[in-house]
C-alpha cells in the first residue's frame, strides 16, 4: 500500500467522514424538491388530513379510509411537522432520521462482530447505495421499515450468540415497531431467514424456544396492538380486510396498480438498486461457497436470498421490495472488499448510469417526435428547458472524474469505488432528480397553491395526484361528472374528455403547465 493509498484509506475510514456521507446522503437536498406523486403524496395528504382531523387512528386521503400502511409514519411525519413546520423537508425528516438510524444499526453491528474499519465501510456502501438514498430522501414508510427490519435481524444474530432473555425480548420490539409500519412483511421475513439459518445449524430446537417465547409475544402485542385494536373500534374490519387481504395477499397474489413483472424481475433490478456497486457484489459471487461455510457470512447470505427468492414470485414487483434484503450485502462486500479486483467489473455500472444521465437530454429530444399524448408532449417539452446547459456541464464533469477514478491506479479499487459513490449522488440528487421533478411535479404542486389561492369549490377529474391536495392544503374529491363554478385540476390529456362530459358549459383555463392543468367550469354567456 502506497503513501497516498493509506492516507485516502484513513481518510475513508473515520468515523467523521461516515457522519458527512450520512448528512450527504440522506439529508442535503431533502426538501429541495417537491413531493412526488403517487407515493409520497398519498402518505403526506394522509397526513395533513390526520392533522386536520384530529383523527389519529385511521388514516384518510382525500377524505376516504387510507387502509394501504398502518400508522407508524403518519405519526412521525405529523410529529415533524408540528414541530417545523409545514414543509417538504419536515415530511421527510422521519425517513432520513430512520435511514441514519438504520445505517447507525449496521455500523454497530459489524463493529461487533468484526472490526471498525469494515463497519466504517459496510456504512459508506450502505449511505450511497442509489436506492437506500433514495427512500432515505422519501416520505413514505420504507426507510422506517428496514431500520426495524435490520434491528430484528441484528438481535436474532446476538441472541443466537448469546441467548438473554433481554436480547430476544428486543427482537419481539422491533417486530412490533415493524409492523406497526408496514404490517406482516416485518416479522415474515426475520422468522423465516432465522429458521432456515437455525436449522442448516441444526439449532431448530432453539429457534422454536424463541418464536413461543410468550414474554416476547407479550411485548409485540403490547407495541402493536393497541392501534390495531383501537383501528378495529374505528372502522370494523375495513382496514383488515382491504390491508391484510388486499395489500398482501393481493400484492403477491396479484398485480397491484400495474405493477408487474417478468419472472427475472429482480435479476434485472438488482445490479441497478445496488448502484455504484453492482461490480462489488457481483464479485462475491465465485466465493459463494466460502461465505456458506462461514456462520456470519451464512446469516447474511440466507437473509438476502430468502428476499430475493420470494419476491420473484410476488404477483406485484417493485424495485424498492429488495431493499428488505440487501443490508447483508453492504456487510458482506465491505468484509470481502478484497475479492474486488477487476476495475472494468467495478466502473462498467455507474459509468453506463453517468454516460445514459449524459445522453438523457438527446434521447428525450428522439422521444418527443414519438410521444402521441398531450401529457408527455408537454413533459418532454418541459424536458427539453429544464435539461439546459448547466445539466449537461454537471454531467459531463460528473463522467470525466468517474473515467479520471477508473485510472487511478495508485489506488485501492473499493477505495475508488466509494469517491464514485459521491460522485454518483452529487449528480442524481443535485442533477437529475431536480430537474426530473421540475418537469414532473413543480406544476402539480404551483397548481395547489394556486388552487389554495383562489378558494374555490375544486375536484380532482380523473387524475391520481394527490400532492395536489397537500399543496391546496384540503381534501379534494374525485368527480366524473364536475359542477359549474367548480375547480378542476387534471392531466392535460383529459381536457378534451372532460370537455365532453361539462358540455355545453365552458372552460376556463386557470393553469396550464406541464403534464396538468387547472381550469373552471362556467356557464355559456348565452346563459349568463
Amino acid at each position: 500500500m502506497g503513501a497516498r493509498d493509506a492516507w485516502l484509506t484513513r481518510l475513508l475510514v473515520s468515523p467523521w467522514f461516515l457522519v458527512l456521507i450520512v448528512w450527504l446522503a440522506f439529508f442535503w437536498q431533502l426538501g429541495a424538491v417537491p413531493l412526488y406523486d403517487l407515493d409520497e403524496g398519498a402518505f403526506t395528504e394522509a397526513t395533513r388530513e390526520m392533522l386536520a382531523s384530529g383523527n389519529f387512528i385511521t388514516p384518510h386521503r382525500d377524505g376516504e379510509p387510507r387502509y394501504d400502511k398502518p400508522v407508524l409514519i403518519y405519526w412521525l411525519q405529523a410529529a415533524s411537522v408540528s414541530v417545523l413546520g409545514w414543509s417538504e423537508f419536515a415530511l421527510r425528516l422521519p425517513s432520513a432520521m430512520a435511514a441514519s438510524l438504520w445505517l447507525l444499526a449496521l455500523w454497530w453491528f459489524v463493529r461487533e462482530r468484526l472490526d471498525a474499519t469494515t463497519a466504517t465501510i459496510a456504512g459508506l456502501v450502505m449511505a450511497l447505495g442509489l436506492q437506500v438514498a433514495i427512500i432515505g430522501k422519501a416520505a413514505v414508510a420504507d426507510a422506517l421499515l428496514n431500520l426495524f427490519i435490520a434491528l430484528s435481524f441484528f438481535e436474532i444474530y446476538r441472541w443466537r450468540l448469546r441467548p438473554t432473555r433481554a436480547t430476544l425480548l428486543r427482537v419481539y420490539l422491533w417486530l412490533g415497531l415493524g409492523f406497526l409500519t408496514k404490517g406482516p412483511v416485518a416479522v415474515f421475513f426475520p422468522l423465516v431467514v432465522s429458521l432456515l439459518y437455525f436449522s442448516s445449524l441444526r439449532e431448530w430446537r432453539a429457534w422454536l424456544a424463541a418464536v413461543f417465547e410468550w414474554r416476547g409475544w407479550l411485548v409485540f402485542i403490547a407495541v402493536a396492538g393497541p392501534w390495531y385494536l383501537a383501528i378495529y373500534l374505528d372502522d370494523g374490519l375495513g382496514f383488515f380486510q382491504s390491508f391484510f387481504l388486499g395489500h398482501n395477499l393481493g400484492r403477491y397474489s396479484g398485480v397491484k396498480h400495474g405493477h408487474a413483472g417478468f419472472p427475472g424481475y429482480y435479476f434485472v433490478m438488482l445490479p441497478l438498486v445496488l448502484l455504484p456497486f453492482t461490480g462489488w457484489f457481483l464479485s462475491l459471487l465465485p466465493r459463494l461457497r466460502q461465505l456458506w461455510a462461514n456462520e456470519l457470512d451464512r446469516f447474511l447470505l440466507l437473509w438476502f436470498v430468502t428476499v430475493f427468492a420470494v419476491f420473484s414470485f410476488s404477483g406485484t414487483k417493485l424495485p424498492h421490495y429488495l431493499v428488505y434484503g440487501i443490508t447483508p450485502l453492504f456487510i458482506l462486500m465491505a468484509r470481502h472488499r478484497d475479492a474486488l479486483n477487476n476495475r472494468w467489473l467495478a466502473f462498467l455500472p455507474p459509468l453506463l448510469l453517468v454516460a445514459l444521465m449524459v445522453a438523457l437530454p438527446d434521447v428525450l429530444g428522439l422521444l418527443t417526435g414519438q410521444a402521441d399524448r398531450a401529457h408527455e408532449q408537454a413533459m418532454f417539452a418541459e424536458a427539453a428547458r429544464v435539461l439546459d446547459g448547466w445539466y449537461r456541464l454537471g454531467t459531463w464533469i460528473g463522467l470525466v472524474a468517474m473515467l479520471g477514478l477508473l485510472l487511478w491506479s495508485q489506488v485501492g479499487l473499493w477505495q475508488r469505488l466509494i469517491l464514485v459513490g459521491i460522485v454518483q449522488t452529487l449528480l442524481v440528487f443535485g442533477l437529475l432528480v431536480p430537474a426530473v421533478f421540475a418537469v414532473m411535479q413543480a406544476p402539480v404542486k404551483q397548481a395547489g397553491l394556486l388552487a389554495r389561492e383562489l378558494d374555490r369549490p375544486t375536484v380532482v377529474y380523473r387524475t391520481s395526484m394527490p400532492s395536489f391536495s397537500v399543496y391546496r392544503d384540503a381534501i379534494t374529491p374525485e368527480s366524473d361528472r364536475p359542477q359549474v363554478g367548480e375547480l378542476v385540476f387534471l392531466r392535460v390529456d383529459k381536457l378534451e374528455r372532460l370537455a365532453e362530459a361539462v358540455a355545453p358549459n365552458r372552460l376556463d383555463l386557470r393553469y396550464r403547465q406541464g403534464p396538468v392543468a387547472l381550469v373552471l367550469i362556467e356557464q355559456p354567456e348565452a346563459q349568463r
